[in-house]
């Protein structure tokens, strides 16, 4: 197999979902500040010229950074962060869409309507943006009621790749100047245990 990922919240969920499992993919590292995500050769791989995409040894191409996961997770199911059993996997699947739809997207839209990496991509509206960046606040004070309870990880007891998502959003958020509140603890302390786990650094 081969991992072709660069910079950008999608490279970094695989990243460390690879290193949760202890997988050694061999990686080529695609700059898309140079556009070699939009050269023909890449386009080849992905008509959407965008980034992480797994080539497998005879060649098929899985794109999307949660289906290279599920990829990976059929090859190497343990540890579990799908989730283990059916319950376990309909929550799994819930949190990490909610963090996908509620967090991850605000701060995605932030990045495409106002970094000019994105401009030829999309139309982008710097002022829709800026709403995205007012909204960021209420996301995560929602997220915060919901881990009330105590558990200490998004989808309960075990870490999941709900946790990579969201925690995954807080350091794109944080570089894009949409940071957590202060005062929600409950966030904190969670993502204070995501990130001392050694696949942060992935």
């Amino acid at each position: 197999m081969k991992l072709y990922c660069g910079i950008g919240p999608n490279s970094y969920r695989v990243r460390i979902f690879m290193a949760e499992k202890g997988i050694d993919v061999p990686r080529v590292d695609v700059d898309l500040t140079k556009g070699e995500h939009k050269t023909p050769q890449f386009l080849e791989l992905n008509s959407l010229g965008q980034i992480p995409v797994l080539v497998l040894d005879d060649g098929t191409v899985i794109t999307e950074s949660i289906a290279i996961c599920r990829y990976l997770e059929a090859l190497h199911p343990t540890p579990a962060l799908f989730g283990s059993d059916a319950v376990s996997q309909g929550k799994v699947e819930m949190w990490n869409r909610r963090a996908e739809i509620e967090i991850f997207g605000t701060i995605g839209s932030i990045a495409l309507h106002s970094d000019p990496m994105f401009a030829e991509r999309l139309v982008q509206f710097p002022a829709f943006a800026e709403t995205q960046r007012e909204a960021v606040p209420a996301k995560w004070a929602w997220l915060d009621r919901e881990i009330a309870d105590g558990r200490p990880f998004i989808a309960g007891d075990q870490y999941s790749v709900a946790d990579i998502t969201a925690g995954v959003a807080a350091w794109l958020g944080a570089f894009f100047g949409a940071d957590i509140p202060d005062s929600l603890v409950n966030v904190h302390h969670w993502l204070d245990r995501v990130q001392k786990r050694p696949s942060w650094n992935a």
